[in-house]
């Protein structure tokens, strides 16, 4: 038999730090995940010399030096600056909401110009109380801006009319004033030079890894070994929390994404930027990445992935938790059970139902281990 303080039930960011620090701290830790790969969903692949996002661009930011600190010690960060561009029909905008999109967009030069449109516009919307996210994307940027900018995209993302998403889901739009295409405000931001699986590799360093295999597997198997089999005191769990019960409450929602990964040989720059977004309803993807510009890559060949939403089934991997009323109170009822699993512990987007920035993710579970210790 082989004793070991925690099982850790996923290998993704927040596993692997909780494996990391409980390492540090003298713990006996063991990770499994049913892919065949570490890193979740952060996992970068290496494909003609250039580290390919698997499941979609992640631009690592932070106004934490704290986590950047932390994060510092697995990696060197580059200095990628995310600056996506929108494409509508033939135009080509600039994002987040600045003054470069609105000189575009209406010829002007002035934020006193911008802000004036602007205004216009949201007083002849009329919203004086948004009921869908419709009428809130009016009330805040005008009808020019959500017809081009918001609509479309965001009703492919959400696969269903803004008019029937509840109001909530945008309660603000990042507008600036200034010529300014930096997409976060936080101070601190890159890519790992070298990919991310190459800092969780790092985290995981001395920690036994088994991959392929899925928690209620892992289980079968253990006891069938008898006298033989792995021993634990505590199991972190990192994946869906409604998985975990057989949702027997029901299904939490989610919805998913479907990636289009294609090599273009004798290609060395596809699109000129790294995220481009498709914001009309009529084209079925949301955005091309082109990987190489995270890391200014100057291969001779590139590789691009077209990101499709998707309405999550079982067995479909979920990305986005849909935090809207209904979803909230079944999880709420999840977590009572949660709370009487005495030795487990649920962490991460899955476990949480909850959507997690990088760093958010590094801070919960640098959280928990501490609660733990």
């Amino acid at each position: 038999m082989t004793k070991y303080d925690y099982l850790v039930v996923g290998s993704g960011l927040f596993g692997a730090v909780f494996a990391h620090e409980m390492k540090k701290a003298g713990k006996k830790c063991l990770v499994i995940d049913k892919r065949d790969h570490i890193g979740g969903n952060i996992y970068s692949k290496e494909i003609k010399g250039i580290q390919v996002h698997q499941y979609g661009a992640h631009i690592f930011h932070t106004s934490d030096k704290k986590i950047w600190d932390y994060a510092n010690q697995f990696a060197e960060f580059n200095h990628y600056i995310n600056s996506p561009v929108a494409v509508y029909g033939e135009e080509l905008y600039n994002l987040p909401f600045n003054m470069n999109t609105f000189s575009k967009m209406w010829g002007i030069k002035t934020p006193a110009q911008a802000k004036e449109i602007i205004e216009s516009q949201k007083a002849e919307a009329k919203v004086e109380e948004p009921h869908n996210l419709e009428e809130q994307a009016l009330s805040l940027v005008g009808r020019d801006v959500y017809e081009k900018l918001v609509k479309g995209y965001t009703e492919k993302q959400w696969g269903r009319s803004c008019t029937q998403l509840p109001a909530f889901i945008i309660k603000r739009l990042p507008v600036r004033f200034i010529y300014d295409n930096n997409y976060f405000t936080d101070r601190y931001q890159g890519i790992p030079i070298g990919g991310y699986t190459k800092m969780v590799e790092k985290l995981l360093e001395g920690v036994p890894v088994r991959l392929g295999i899925a928690y209620r597997e892992f289980l079968t198997e253990n006891d069938s070994k008898g006298a033989e089999a792995d021993a634990f005191d505590k199991v972190l769990y990192t994946g869906m929390i409604d998985e975990y019960f057989d949702y027997c409450l029901g299904e939490l929602q989610y919805r998913s994404l479907r990636f289009e990964t294609e090599v273009l040989e004798r290609c060395d720059n596809y699109q000129g930027n790294a995220v481009v977004n498709y914001t009309e309803r009529e084209v079925p993807y949301t955005r091309i990445i082109e990987h190489k510009h995270f890391e200014f890559g100057t291969q001779p060949d590139t590789v691009i992935t077209r990101e499709y939403p998707a309405e999550w089934k079982k067995g479909d991997e979920p990305y986005y938790p849909i935090n809207d009323a209904r979803n909230n109170e079944l999880f709420a009822r999840y977590q009572e059970l949660a709370a009487g699993e005495k030795n487990v512990l649920f962490g991460g987007r899955l476990g949480q139902y909850r959507y997690y920035d990088m760093d958010k993710v590094m801070g919960a579970a640098l959280e928990m281990v501490s609660a733990e210790l």
